[in-house]
């Protein structure tokens, strides 16, 4: 758990562009609802505003804050190749995480 007592998770949303926008979030359905801007409130990533349709295309609990900044880093390094063998699996999440962490 981390130190708001709530699990973080790791996401990536596909664009309608194609493109992959990697996030962290405690709450991924709230989170995905402010990138599409469904309350108006402008609470998404800029990066996302025109990119609709925007759809999940990942998520999964990475433990601590701390832990969730270390990978969505990782992946935020990898080409779109490599995103997309993560998304059908063919890479493992976990080959990504610093030696020794884990989720917590």
């Amino acid at each position: 758990m981390s130190e708001s007592g709530s699990s973080w998770y790791l996401y990536l949303i596909r664009c309608g562009d194609g493109s992959l926008y990697t996030g962290i979030t405690t709450d991924v359905s709230r989170r995905l609802a402010e990138h599409r801007d469904v309350d108006g409130k402008g609470k998404g990533a800029k990066s996302l505003r025109g990119k609709q349709p925007l759809t999940l295309a990942f998520s999964r609990a990475v433990g601590s804050r701390s832990a969730a900044l270390k990978i969505e880093y990782a992946i935020k390094q990898l080409g779109k190749a490599d995103k997309e063998a993560l998304l059908s699996r063919e890479l493992d999440l976990d080959t990504l995480r610093p030696p020794g962490q884990s989720d917590e």
